[in-house]
């Protein structure tokens, strides 16, 4: 799986929202800048060319809906982020969280609840 660029990932997260779309539609939901229908038209199609997304044809408009999930796209990313930054190692990841006060203590907490719970299931 390939990393999507940031226009990529805003559109993939409005077609995951949308789950299914036009051109037409997305437009309006995209953040900050305004980009043409041509634009837009060429980043979706650029996504079907990586097998993010996929279309039905209306006539010569297509509706697209996406073929890779959210989970399974963020899994990829995490996994990514890890290796790159992390030397593969979650802990180190969770533990620049912490170090960047970016989690509290009380939210790590949680976690390992979560992961408690899990391990009894």
């Amino acid at each position: 799986m390939k990393r999507l660029t940031n226009k990529e990932e805003e559109v993939m997260r409005i077609l995951w929202q949308l789950e299914k779309a036009f051109v037409k539609e997305i437009i309006p939901l995209i953040q900050d800048k305004k980009y043409h229908y041509n634009t837009v038209s060429t980043i979706v199609r650029h996504l079907e060319d990586k097998g993010f997304v996929a279309h039905k044809a209306y006539g010569n408009t297509h509706q697209y809906y996406p073929i890779i999930s959210k989970e399974k796209y963020r899994k990829h990313i995490m996994s990514l982020t890890s290796k790159r930054f992390f030397d593969n190692s979650y802990k180190s990841m969770v533990s620049f969280f912490a170090k960047e006060e970016k989690i509290s203590a009380k939210e790590l907490r949680e976690i390992l609840e979560i992961i408690e719970k899990d391990k009894k299931e």
